[in-house]
């Protein structure tokens, strides 16, 4: 399965004017469940730190929540950078629209190279660590830029089929829902343990899409790229799948969200730099 041509079509459509791009992020963060847990942390984070913040989205793709972090503090400035050119040249230019190309910026760069010492109170990296074979080269990037006392919050797929994998049994071919990522997904001890070998502390981790998050996934994910990989004609079609599954999949996220899950296929994580003495 290959998301990058969904997201390019979705991208021409909903880059038609500066409102549309906006309704696309509301209805991403609508959507998509790791938004809610991760729009909730930001929330918990950002009334605890004050007026002013430097922050990292690392790995800022379509730029939502860059702009959702922009919202949170007049004084926030933002820097987003992600691998692909043609994301941060259009991210650049929508937040300059918007007029907050002055806070908000975008940068092409590898995590792998990419380090500011000492520069940000906060590092976002959401659906990014699946797609890098050298975690621990980036885990010490995020480490060696955060700030004393700042804070990394990630959400990846976990180890409990958080990519959907499945191999080629017996020769059918099924490579997998999605064959973009590296690794099938994280355990906490797994994650926890290469954070902490780059100096972090206090890592909390737990799983998210619990049985009721995955269910979500299936229908407001999974299955609409699914049909849209088939025939672009579902395009015009989506509107009214969303009408009638979003009832039922805003109550599974709502479920999810609050409750705790022993195990599941997403992994919210957070860590800390030790404060200065």
């Amino acid at each position: 399965m290959q998301y990058d041509p969904i997201k390019r079509s979705l991208g021409r459509v909903f880059n038609a004017t500066p409102g549309l791009r906006v309704l696309f992020y509301r209805l991403l963060n609508l959507l998509l469940l790791r938004s809610w847990y991760i729009r909730r942390e930001l929330k918990k984070w950002a009334r605890s730190q004050g007026s002013m913040a430097d922050i990292l989205d690392a790995g800022s793709g379509f730029g939502q929540y860059s702009w959702f972090m922009s919202k949170l503090g007049r004084d926030f400035r933002i820097l987003g950078v992600d691998v692909k050119e043609e994301q941060v040249e259009d991210c650049n230019r929508f937040f300059k629209l918007l007029g907050n190309g002055n806070r908000v910026t975008f940068q092409e760069a590898d995590l792998t190279r990419f380090s500011n010492q000492a520069s940000y109170d906060l590092v976002l990296s959401v659906d990014v660590m699946e797609h890098i074979e050298e975690d621990r080269k980036v885990f010490y990037n995020f480490f060696e830029s955060l700030t004393p006392g700042g804070m990394l919050l990630i959400s990846t797929p976990s180890d409990k089929g958080g990519s959907d994998a499945h191999h080629d049994h017996e020769g059918d071919g099924i490579s997998g829902f999605i064959d973009e990522h590296v690794r099938d997904g994280y355990s906490p001890e797994d994650i926890s343990e290469k954070l902490q070998e780059a100096g972090f502390e206090n890592v909390e981790c737990r799983y998210s899409y619990g049985i009721p998050g995955h269910i979500s996934w299936k229908l407001t994910m999974k299955t609409p790229i699914l049909l849209l990989n088939k025939s672009k004609v579902f395009f015009i079609l989506l509107p009214f799948y969303y009408l009638l599954v979003w009832p039922f999949a805003y109550l599974l996220n709502f479920i999810d969200v609050r409750g705790h899950h022993k195990e599941g296929t997403g992994l919210l994580v957070k860590a800390f730099k030790p404060a200065a003495n």
